[in-house]
């Protein structure tokens, strides 16, 4: 909820906000829409259905009107809250960058006049909201996640060690929750993500817009040499030799470089910027929904 001024910040009003649906968002394309977008002077090639009257007849010359499609926008925001996601070496955990960032995309998006819905993986029972529109549905989202980090934070803390389920099953959750061109933004470092879990992608991808998120911790794209100690949650100890990493976010850059091939648009967030940096970043991927 803190995060919402900062989605505000900067936002040109480049869509109007219409009330009720379907139709939410009045998009800049011309069509027949019932939207008007502006009245002419007649040119060769113009449908004749859209002669303005009242226009034609104060100025004595053929004018037409002219309008913008409409259209619903849905999104629905993947938060991954595996065990793998509760790491962080800087600010913050890389669950809680993947929450903010998600927060910040879905006040951009219900402020336009969008809906927003939710999916969280982790360890437990799956977070299911339903795209909803309104200031109402994101408190909701916003609640949703900040009661799903807690059970996964607590699930963890517990004696038992969780092993990581596949990422492909909140995936094919979340598509279910979408209508037709419907957008889905994931946020996820992606690790272990599950085999069947890029197939899967690649082929929701042909039928729904589809974004990442991809969370990047400091340590991962540049850590120091050495030995580092470990504890699991299972008790088990040790010290371990990290294989070196490369240039910073190499790593990273190859991944979204993928995806993009396979029409997956992206962005990396490093979770030591914090929401100040991510801002802009949700504002480049807003545009893209």
């Amino acid at each position: 909820m803190g995060l919402r001024h900062l989605a505000r910040r900067g936002s040109a009003p480049a869509t109007r906000t219409l009330a009720g649906l379907p139709g939410g968002i009045v998009t800049r394309r011309r069509g027949r829409g019932s939207e008007p977008e502006d009245v002419r002077l007649w040119s060769e090639g113009d449908d004749r259905r859209f002669i303005d009257r009242n226009a034609t007849a104060r100025t004595g010359q053929l004018h037409v009107r002219t309008h913008h499609d409409e259209r619903d926008r849905a999104v629905v925001l993947l938060a991954d809250f595996r065990p793998s996601m509760l790491f962080g070496t800087r600010r913050a955990l890389r669950s809680v960058a993947a929450a903010e960032a998600l927060a910040l995309l879905g006040w951009r998006v219900a402020a336009d006049g969008g809906r927003v819905g939710l999916a969280v993986a982790s360890a437990g029972a799956p977070t299911v909201l339903r795209p909803a529109g309104g200031e109402r549905a994101m408190i909701a989202v916003t609640g949703a996640l900040a009661q799903a980090h807690a059970d996964a934070l607590g699930a963890e803390s517990g004696s038992r060690a969780h092993a990581e389920p596949p990422l492909e099953a909140t995936l094919a959750l979340a598509r279910s929750l979408l209508p037709a061109g419907g957008h889905l933004v994931i946020a996820s470092a992606l690790d272990d993500p599950g085999p069947g879990f890029d197939e899967l992608l690649t082929l929701l991808a042909e039928r729904i817009a589809i974004r990442l998120i991809l969370v990047s911790d400091a340590f991962e794209r540049a850590r120091p040499p050495g030995y580092y100690p470990f504890a699991l949650a299972d008790g088990r100890r040790g010290t371990a030799l990290p294989t070196a990493a490369g240039p910073a976010g190499e790593s990273a850059e190859a991944r979204l470089a993928d995806y993009a091939r396979r029409g997956i648009a992206g962005v990396r967030l490093d979770v030591e910027t914090g929401p100040e940096a991510y801002a802009p970043l949700m504002e480049r991927l807003d545009a893209v929904l």
